[in-house]
């Protein structure tokens, strides 16, 4: 009762603030003041590609090693667009488009939250994201020598975001995160590889042309950075608010986990004093710790970081293998600390967000 007053109170975070993109759709809208809303009370946790595969399964229907150990789903679902513009049937993952397209239905008819990253091709030389071999962003950008190729790419990302639909033939909304971990050196649209500006416009030319050429008016648009250390870092690169509505990052733990939780807390901080002056929702893009070898890790280090913030949504990376996951499955180690996690009046799984109307409408029952 308390999470459903805060949500249809409209003085929760005084002047709600608008989606950066005027045109947006109704649900993109009630999901932006909805997502506003809810930091007050606690942090949605989202799980990349979580219904499609897990630890020992993929593509069963209805399962998700967050629902085995938790027995709710989670509020936040990452998804990946990489491979759409080489006209594959499959995703970067293994992922059928198709099954993707109706996992992402799945998840909005029971009031999840959805988001995509990209793991763009490179489109100068077609190899893929990790190739850095050459200078790419200005050579994107209009006049630029594959700045065609770039447009043909972004109209087979558009097409395929745009078949995702609600039972009235709505638009589903989408958080929407392109080139993520900018700050980087590993991606070709890392800092290493343009100039500020150079990135900013491409970045702006982007969003200007999914929305106006393309006219997908259901993307809520986040800027997620890896590393930085001030706030001139996270900035240096920002394309201006009308092109965000989301601002995070990515951070991973490994071996030094007092490292990780010193890093976040001190980043998580920072990005807190850049949404005020922004008045930008601000999320953990992506985090985890592979393979979780410490049993208490959730209680102990992340979540004691995460209730000193506000947040709108932190997401682990996915379960692709047994030696590759980031959430618990029955028997992991971590296990029983994570139903603790999951039980914090911090965090939002599904079935507290369920309830809750996000996108304006109320939902009777879900599978």
């Amino acid at each position: 009762m308390i999470i459903l007053a805060m949500l249809t109170s409209t003085k929760v975070m005084g002047q709600l603030s608008a989606p950066s993109d005027a045109q947006a759709t109704n649900e993109t809208r009630e999901l932006y003041n909805s997502m506003q809303r809810l930091t007050d009370a606690g942090i949605m946790f989202g799980h990349h590609d979580d219904t499609a595969y897990g630890v020992g399964w993929c593509m069963e229907q209805g399962k998700s090693d967050v629902k085995f150990v938790t027995g709710s789903y989670p509020a936040v679902y990452g998804w990946d667009l990489a491979k759409i513009e080489k006209d594959s049937l499959r995703d970067i993952n293994g992922i059928p488009f198709y099954w993707q397209k109706d996992l992402v239905r799945e998840a909005y008819d029971r009031g999840g939250i959805n988001t995509f990253c990209w793991h763009m091709d490179n489109p100068v030389t077609g190899k893929d994201a990790w190739d850095t071999t050459t200078v790419t962003i200005k050579e994107l950008l209009p006049g630029g020598a594959q700045h065609q190729t770039y447009v043909t790419y972004l109209d087979k990302a558009a097409k395929h975001l745009a078949a995702m639909k609600g039972h009235q033939g709505e638009p589903i909304p989408v958080l929407f995160r392109p080139f993520h971990e900018l700050t980087g050196g590993w991606f070709w649209w890392g800092a290493k590889l343009s100039t500020p500006e150079e990135f900013k416009s491409l970045w702006q030319f982007t969003i200007n042309y999914l929305r106006v050429n393309k006219r997908l008016h259901n993307l809520l648009i986040v800027f997620s950075v890896a590393d930085f250390d001030a706030e001139s870092d996270f900035m240096l690169r920002y394309p201006g608010n009308e092109y965000v509505d989301f601002i995070g990052f990515d951070n991973y733990c490994y071996k030094d986990v007092k490292q990780y939780v010193s890093n976040l807390d001190k980043r998580l901080t920072l990005l807190e004093a850049i949404a005020a002056k922004t008045k930008k929702l601000t999320c953990l893009a992506e985090t985890g710790y592979e393979q979780i070898p410490q049993s208490d890790w959730w209680t102990k280090e992340l979540l004691p970081v995460l209730s000193k913030h506000k947040l709108s949504y932190v997401m682990a990376w996915r379960n692709g293998r047994h030696d590759h996951y980031y959430v618990p499955y029955p028997g992991q180690v971590s296990e029983g600390d994570f139903r603790k996690f999951f039980k914090s009046s911090k965090m939002l799984f599904q079935n507290r967000v369920t309830p809750l109307a996000v996108y304006g409408k109320y939902i009777t029952a879900f599978k």
